[in-house]
């Protein structure tokens, strides 16, 4: 069996265990609301998708063409179950360092507390980089919004 070192000298006071109990339970509420969220924009792109009457009239009240509507329809759809599906992960992420480190601080278990912080860091990992791709989607989006007024 694997020796684990205490490197640096850090360890796990009350004080310590304290700030992650309330973090944990402060991500497990942040997971849930964020879940609910990704079941409100499925339901969004679904009722899109199947039953954009409301939208489909008032864009005709104004000019637009069925066609153009059904386009704008589909794409608002989409877009909406995308949104959705992206935003799961971290959520997932946030609930499964939630259930972890409650599981660690209750038991003092090294491999849960490991887990925990894996998926927190897959949490931050999952957000910068998605943030990371969409400064570059604004970035080209700016350059082509520049190139199109000259």
């Amino acid at each position: 069996m694997e020796q684990n070192e205490n490197l640096f000298g850090l360890s796990l006071d009350a004080q310590s265990k304290s700030y992650l109990g309330e973090t944990a339970k402060w991500a497990k509420f942040l997971a849930i609301i964020g879940f609910i969220g990704c079941v409100f924009l499925l339901l969004g792109g679904i009722v899109m998708a199947t039953n954009g009457s409301e939208m489909e009239r008032a864009m005709r009240q104004y000019g637009g063409r069925s066609s153009e509507i059904e386009n704008i329809r589909t794409i608002t759809a989409i877009a909406y179950i995308i949104i959705a599906v992206i935003y799961f992960f971290p959520c997932l992420y946030l609930m499964r360092f939630s259930s972890q480190m409650t599981t660690a601080i209750s038991s003092e278990n090294q491999e849960n507390l490991t887990m925990a912080f894996q998926n927190l860091k897959s949490t931050f990992k999952f957000i910068g980089i998605f943030t990371i791709v969409m400064i570059a989607i604004y970035i080209l989006v700016i350059i082509a919004g520049v190139g199109a007024s000259m």
